[in-house]
């Protein structure tokens, strides 16, 4: 892992981020920052309410990923890769979404817990945030 996280970045050890569940909360994750990955992309927004404290994460697996036995697995995977991300530069107002992709059931754990903390990094980056938020799409 690298060095220490950013201010306002990172969870305190033994402390996990809490779960995002509500179908509103995903959406409006949809629409902040978002980087994408080999695994998954991954989407992050501040969270307007401070009802909750420390980070949000919530799991998204289509069902063009495969039958149900492999959406769990690779949601299992996800989830144990930020559990196991101790020093994970997430912040405490933030909420943030996986979307899965079919490569995160395939790609070794190590390399997975890279690529999430590589993304997290690169979405805390001051630099794309003066840069705004999201890149335009072309329509």
């Amino acid at each position: 892992m690298t060095g220490p996280a950013p201010d306002g970045c990172g969870s305190s050890i033994g402390q996990q981020p809490d779960r995002i569940r509500k179908r509103a909360d995903f959406l409006r994750a949809a629409k902040g920052a978002r980087v994408t990955a080999r695994a998954f992309a991954l989407q992050a927004r501040i969270r307007e309410s401070d009802a909750v404290e420390g980070p949000r994460v919530g799991f998204t697996v289509t069902k063009k990923t495969g039958n149900s036995v492999v959406r769990n697995r690779i949601r299992r995977r996800l989830r144990e890769a930020v559990r196991l991300g101790i020093t994970l530069p997430l912040r405490s107002d933030h909420d943030y979404v996986l979307i899965a992709r079919r490569e995160a059931l395939s790609m070794d754990f190590r390399a997975l817990s890279h690529e999430l903390e590589r993304s997290l990094l690169k979405l805390n980056d001051p630099k794309r945030a003066a840069a705004g938020s999201r890149p335009t799409r072309p329509t």
